[in-house]
């Protein structure tokens, strides 16, 4: 039953609760003066319920410091926690995705999306260093459209991976999807062909590719490109599945495992290689970079 309440609110989940300061309720001091406490200081947490201080959320890479919990981060802010300083550059940035089923409204909600988070699409590609490392970098955000995986995600992902490969780089890909874009249908869909084979083509000449499933890494994405790496890290209480739970219980007749389809289930049934806290992240990547350098 806790599964499936989280599933419910994968897309509605918000980042953190910021506790307010309620004028109507304040308790004056003792002298009669009423402190002064300013707006956001502190933060409810989703995982635990337990008040934190919000400066120490945020030194603590949005992570709970009482029970751990991951809150999900934006394309910008993950790319400022692994990557080197000064040296990440940005690919493809240009690329906007159109209409191809003249979708009523998807225009406009793209539009929305673009402005709320100064992304073009639902994922950021580029190249740069992690620990003096080389890199191919691609990383999901689920604040735009949930990370839906349409035309131009598809293509962006394809990009990188060739040119991961013309040049012999890794590529690590920081996942976190609700899968496939349907207002694009079977555009989307074909993405996940595109990128499988972009993956394939990349393991034949020899390149290294990393995963790092994040939450929630669903649908079209867990089903192709996302569970293709040599190496597949996940981060601690990521929802990681393709159908929803209550789907597939309708589907065969059958009640799910307490905790079915999160990263720690993944772990113990051998789908994924190492859940990795996201204070460690930058330096086991460099780790496995070097690990499989070539000489």
């Amino acid at each position: 039953m806790v599964q499936m309440f989280k599933f419910n609110k994968v897309f509605k989940k918000p980042r953190y609760l910021v506790l307010q300061q309620n004028s109507q309720q304040e308790t004056p001091a003792e002298n009669g003066v009423v402190p002064a406490i300013p707006n956001g200081l502190w933060i409810k947490c989703a995982g635990c319920s337990e008040t934190i201080y919000n400066k120490d959320f945020c030194n603590n890479y949005q992570v709970c410091q009482n029970c751990g919990y991951h809150y999900r981060m934006t394309a910008r802010e993950r790319l400022e926690l692994v990557m080197d300083t000064g040296t990440f550059k940005e690919t493809n940035s240009e690329l906007k995705s159109v209409n191809p089923l003249n979708f009523e409204g998807y225009e406009n909600k793209l539009q929305t999306y673009q402005e709320r988070t100064e992304l073009q699409e639902a994922v950021v590609t580029g190249y740069g260093k992690i620990h003096g490392l080389d890199a191919e970098v691609v990383v999901m955000d689920s604040s735009f459209m949930m990370g839906s995986m349409g035309s131009v995600v598809g293509e962006k992902i394809t990009r990188a991976f060739e040119m991961a490969t013309s040049k012999g780089k890794p590529i690590i890909i920081f996942t976190a999807s609700g899968g496939a874009r349907m207002q694009e249908g079977m555009f989307s869909l074909m993405q996940m062909a595109k990128t499988s084979a972009a993956a394939g083509r990349h393991d034949q000449a020899g390149g290294l590719y990393i995963t790092v499933l994040t939450d929630p890494t669903t649908g079209g994405v867990t089903a192709s490109f996302a569970m293709l790496g040599d190496i597949i890290l996940a981060e601690p209480g990521a929802l990681i599945g393709f159908a929803g739970k209550r789907v597939i219980e309708q589907t065969i007749k059958q009640q799910l495992p307490e905790g079915f389809q999160t990263a720690e289930f993944l772990l113990e049934h051998g789908f994924i290689d190492k859940i990795v806290a996201r204070e460690n992240m930058k330096l086991t990547l460099s780790r496995l970079i070097k690990l499989h350098h070539k000489k």
